[in-house]
């Protein structure tokens, strides 16, 4: 019998509801529905979804704070919503653990593009195999691909899961040189190859917490006209 996924919804426009009803019930998904950041909090501790869709702007307790809230104690698929798009915005949800970051207004056929690809990753990433080398040391780097932590010069660094799933595959790749397109088709898949600019913004996040000075990156560089590679 086929797993049927639930979604929480968490958003306080009911024009947004009734698109994304739209979506998970073609998709046969079950939708969770808050309209605040309290009763969304309450509604994931008791139902367990396997994604949630969080807008920013919220009343009670902002999108952010739910966000991080459920970080805490959840490697839940998080796709983040809003009207602003600049990059700050997007980086300030991505550094709080959202895995997406959709922008309104949003056509349905990419949401539901991003619902299939964030949950049938959360799936793989359950399913996978370990990796044989469960400790990948990269000069001052080391990364514990079991237990999901990164150590720059022996001091523990917090990263969020898709900041981690960027930097593991970019270790295992050394100096393999990626385009945008497909590091983004690799962390959210080839059905949607859309704004890749989010990957500029983790790139930076990424060179921020492991980079002696991320102006000059040791590890992470860019290959200029191309895109960006993992130097040993």
């Amino acid at each position: 019998m086929k797993r049927i996924h639930k979604v929480l919804l968490v958003d306080d426009e009911e024009s947004i509801y009734k698109v994304v009803e739209q979506v998970l019930k073609r998709d046969a998904y079950e939708l969770l529905y808050a309209d605040n950041g309290e009763t969304a909090l309450e509604c994931f501790q008791k139902e367990s979804p396997d994604l949630v869709i969080l807008d920013i702007m919220l009343p009670i307790i902002d999108g952010y704070e739910v966000c991080r809230t459920i970080r805490e104690v959840s490697k839940v698929p998080i796709m983040m919503l809003s009207a602003k798009g600049e990059i700050i915005d997007k980086s300030v949800g991505f550094n709080l653990g959202a895995d997406d970051y959709l922008v309104k207004p949003f056509s349905p056929v990419e949401l539901a593009l991003r619902v299939k690809a964030l949950l049938r990753r959360s799936l793989d990433r359950e399913h996978s195999p370990q990796v044989k080398s469960k400790l990948i040391s990269r000069g001052d780097l080391e990364i514990n691909c079991e237990s999901h932590e990164v150590f720059i010069r022996k001091e523990k660094i917090y990263l969020t899961p898709k900041e981690f799933e960027l930097l593991s595959f970019m270790v295992l790749h050394p100096s393999h040189v990626f385009t945008r397109e497909q590091l983004f088709a690799h962390m959210w898949g080839e059905e949607y190859v859309s704004d890749t600019s989010t990957i500029t913004v983790f790139i930076r996040k990424l060179r921020e917490k492991i980079e002696v000075n991320p102006a000059k990156p040791q590890y992470i560089q860019t290959v200029w006209g191309i895109g960006y590679k993992f130097s040993d």
